[in-house]
């Protein structure tokens, strides 16, 4: 994964855990999750936090995501995950990387698009900033 994910290092574990579960909406947006989705997912994760989410506790993210977003919808996950990114640029780096999951496969499906709006209207990030994100990563 590339793009605006440099800062990240600097992040603490609830930030981290909060940008996983942001990258787990993006990549079971269109509703499938494949076991070729995953491997690539988890090797994501370990990349982007320099290995730092361990791949048991990253098992445990990802059952714990999946759970509470069944229970509780996108909407309400949405908003759990702007209370845990109180800054605008960790806000930014989990569009991008919403971005760069749900344009990894180089197709932008309707589901996806849907997620990357929602994301970025959750996140409180201007239209125009986000497609030009949307822009920029998935060339």
């Amino acid at each position: 994964m590339s793009g605006n994910t440099s800062g990240v290092r600097g992040f603490g574990d609830a930030t981290l855990e909060a940008l996983v579960e942001v990258m787990f909406l993006a990549a079971s947006a269109d509703g499938e999750f494949s076991s070729v989705e995953r491997d690539h997912f988890f090797k994501s994760v370990e990349s982007l936090t320099d290995g730092r989410i361990p791949s048991p506790r990253l098992e445990a993210l990802m059952i714990d995501a999946k759970r509470a977003l069944e229970r509780e919808g996108r909407e309400a996950r949405l908003k759990t995950i702007k209370a845990r990114l109180p800054e605008a640029g960790a806000r930014r780096v989990a569009l991008s990387l919403a971005i760069q999951v749900t344009t990894a496969d180089g197709i932008i499906r309707t589901s996806e698009r849907e997620l990357i709006h929602d994301v970025a209207a959750a996140l409180e990030i201007d239209p125009d900033e986000a497609a030009n994100l949307v822009r920029d990563l998935s060339r």
